[in-house]
């Protein structure tokens, strides 16, 4: 009797413990979907979650017209995470948070036209996108900017701005700050030294 009785106590936990595992997750909200995009974790979240999210996303990014949303959307279906695989797709939807301003975006097209990916391999396109980005204050952007810059593209000119904007960047990885410092000290050995100076102080846009 004892022991049929932890049977059913038995079953009934497991089931309950299945109902609550499959409890259906609440959309990100805007916020915090901003802040996996800016830190790249957004695809591993969602495949984190199961791939429950997929319609709300969706309908955020074609109905809502979201652009954090579109550009999620975008990625799961260039690199076909919780969707069938479409790049030409998702770029349509990546490149559309880009022109709303999505600062991720915009360094993320800078990478596909620098390394070829998905699109024919455009260097000077690249730097076009990393400089947008840069110049708003996205830290990724800066660092492929001058790393860019260093490798010939673009014009010496764009050394003060370049060099301005990641000098006066907040970073908190200290990998990617040792980085910042590296690129920097390349830079300014191909600047005047009043040009660096300039660079570091003064408010250039």
């Amino acid at each position: 009797m004892y022991l049929k009785i932890f049977f059913v106590v038995l079953l009934f936990m497991n089931q309950h413990a299945h109902s609550q595992s499959n409890t259906p997750l609440e959309i990100y909200s805007q916020d915090y979907l901003n802040k996996l995009v800016y830190n790249n974790k957004h695809l591993q979240k969602i495949k984190a979650d199961d791939c429950q999210l997929v319609q709300d996303i969706k309908a955020h990014a074609i109905k809502a017209n979201e652009p954090s949303f579109a550009f999620v959307w975008g990625d799961m279906l260039s690199w076909g995470v919780c969707v069938d695989r479409n790049p030409k797709l998702g770029l349509f939807y990546i490149k559309k948070s880009a022109k709303e301003g999505l600062l991720p975006a915009l360094e993320q097209l800078g990478r596909y036209h620098e390394r070829g990916i998905f699109v024919v391999k455009n260097p000077g396109k690249a730097i076009i996108y990393y400089r947008e980005a840069a110049l708003q204050g996205f830290v990724n952007a800066q660092m492929n900017y001058i790393r860019m810059l260093l490798q010939g593209y673009g014009s010496p000119l764009d050394y003060e701005g370049a060099y301005h904007v990641l000098f006066n960047s907040v970073i908190n990885d200290k990998k990617k700050h040792q980085e910042a410092e590296r690129l920097l000290n390349k830079l300014a050995k191909k600047m005047p030294k009043y040009a660096v100076e300039r660079a570091k102080y003064i408010k250039m846009f």
